[in-house]
């Protein structure tokens, strides 16, 4: 709400200015609350013989409600030829509105000479329409089973199911091999930027693109490989967010497979914990990039993915050191389940303790490997795990037992820090880190306690827990208890977990 609206909860009508609108009206009067989290379908008709513009709004699976009519000539204000969109804004503010889906319908009509003057012939209808269900779920299937064709003919060897388990709705540019052959010198050892498990990255520039690129080659002998390949396609090819890599271009030509991203000149953060020196500001920044990017996937994408991998080694760094999480070939997307159960995968030391005992993946699961990354980067050094001898966590929660957070940060920093909100930053690691996957923060808490320094901290107990604790079904607990398990509860539902039952395991 601004000053010169009508309340919280309004329509305006903006055209040359988007501070003042021509025309406002509170929804009080029509039982639509813009803030109540439902879907609100809005419908846009304008009339350019009557110029007037029609406002219609109401609840998803509503009857529409006849808002706002008012009195307008575009003609005075919209240029000849325009560009329409539509976009979904939350400003400074953290919030989640969104625009789910748009469609929009331009009819021309050819109107008399006795209503047109000079050269003006014809004028225009605008109807912009806002379906609920339509226009997503056209895209979405489109798109998948276009891919599905170019798989299938090209690689019998892909797992189908697999693949239509995932989104491939806007998917990046196609590539030919021989454009990213020439662009990397026939993928020399001297544009090699690095290796892992499925493929090699090398660094390219293209012929008519001034900025490199990082091209991603996957192995050709690579089974897991392939449904990475195609992970990163469904996922992070849809993705669009400032501290998430672009996914900029594929290429799939018989065993070739490749993936095209922007290239980030400073490469990876696992290159600096420890190694190379970096600010506070600058390591601060970091993790706040990497908090808004885990919110943006866990629940403000459509449907939630989860990246199943965070880990220094996919957190890459722009030239002004902005994180751009990238690596998203174990992601995978969250349909009507909270969780997804696949092979166990993921990086020792960052997979939380519930996950190789269920298997499953969850949001929960990310926000630990959020926690690992937290404790890195404050202090300095890398961490094989929670269970090694001296290991980081221990360090650190012996630390915060004794009200001594601060002896646990790297030195190199030589004491030049904000100390309060080091102390912050160290707690929700450290809450993150909960063996207990419901006491751990949700991202969107993270996210509040990093930027508002009056935002309350979460408690911790003194010491570190010593249990870990996973849901399993409740028909299959007796079996689950089975590997060893020193307590069970019944079942319980807070909103993330239900007709589930508890185990704890010690470690």
């Amino acid at each position: 709400m601004n000053e010169f609206d009508p309340d919280a909860n309004h329509i305006g009508i903006d055209t040359t200015s988007i501070a003042i609108p021509i025309a406002a009206k509170s929804l009080s009067g029509t039982g639509v609350d813009l803030k109540s989290g439902r879907e609100v379908t809005v419908k846009i008709d304008y009339d350019g013989w009557r110029e007037t513009l029609h406002i219609s709004v109401g609840y998803a699976g509503n009857p529409l409600l006849s808002f706002l009519n008012h009195s307008i000539a575009l003609s005075d204000t919209v240029p000849s030829s325009v560009y329409v969109g539509f976009t979904g804004s939350t400003g400074t503010v953290s919030e989640t509105h969104q625009v789910l889906d748009w469609a929009f319908t331009s009819i021309p009509i050819t109107c008399s000479s006795s209503k047109c003057s000079g050269n003006d012939k014809t004028k225009t209808i605008l109807i912009i329409v806002f379906p609920v269900t339509v226009a997503m779920l056209v895209l979405v299937m489109c798109g998948i089973l276009s891919v599905l064709r170019v798989v299938k003919k090209r690689n019998g060897r892909i797992d189908r199911e697999d693949f239509e388990s995932r989104s491939a709705a806007n998917v990046p540019k196609m590539f030919s091999y021989k454009q990213l052959s020439k662009a990397t010198h026939n993928f020399s050892k001297e544009n090699l930027l690095g290796a892992g498990g499925f493929g090699t990255v090398y660094k390219g520039i293209l012929s008519d693109h001034p900025s490199p690129i990082a091209v991603k080659k996957i192995s050709a002998t690579s089974k897991q490989g392939e449904r990475e390949y195609l992970a990163e396609i469904c996922t992070i090819g849809r993705l669009r967010h400032k501290n998430i890599v672009q996914l900029q271009g594929w290429c799939h030509e018989g065993k070739h497979l490749l993936l095209v991203y922007e290239y980030m000149s400073n490469g990876s953060l696992d290159r600096f914990i420890g190694r190379c020196f970096l600010d506070w500001k600058t390591r601060f920044k970091i993790l706040t990039g990497l908090a808004s990017a885990l919110l943006y996937l866990h629940e403000e994408c459509g449907n939630p993915v989860v990246h199943r991998d965070v880990k220094p080694n996919n957190i890459m760094l722009d030239s002004d050191y902005n994180a751009q999480l990238g690596d998203f070939g174990l992601a995978r997307l969250l349909q009507n389940d909270a969780s997804v159960t696949t092979m166990l995968a993921g990086t020792p030391g960052y997979l939380a303790p519930e996950v190789g005992f269920t298997g499953k993946a969850t949001p929960d699961s990310d926000v630990y490997s959020f926690g690992m990354v937290v404790l890195e980067v404050v202090c300095g050094r890398r961490s094989r795990g929670i269970t090694e001898e001296n290991s980081l966590v221990d360090y650190v929660w012996i630390l915060h037992g004794k009200d001594a957070l601060l002896q646990c940060v790297d030195s190199m920093l030589k004491g030049e820090f904000d100390e309060e909100q080091v102390k912050r930053t160290l707690v929700v690691g450290l809450a993150c880190l909960h063996p207990n996957f419901m006491l751990r923060p949700r991202m969107r808490k993270v996210i509040q306690i990093l930027l508002n320094p009056n935002e309350p901290l979460m408690d911790l107990p003194e010491a570190r827990p010593s249990g870990i604790f996973v849901p399993v079904p409740s028909s299959s607990a007796a079996t689950v208890t089975d590997f060893g398990s020193i307590a069970a509860s019944a079942s319980y539902s807070n909103g993330k977990m239900a007709d589930e039952t508890e185990v704890q395991y010690g470690l």
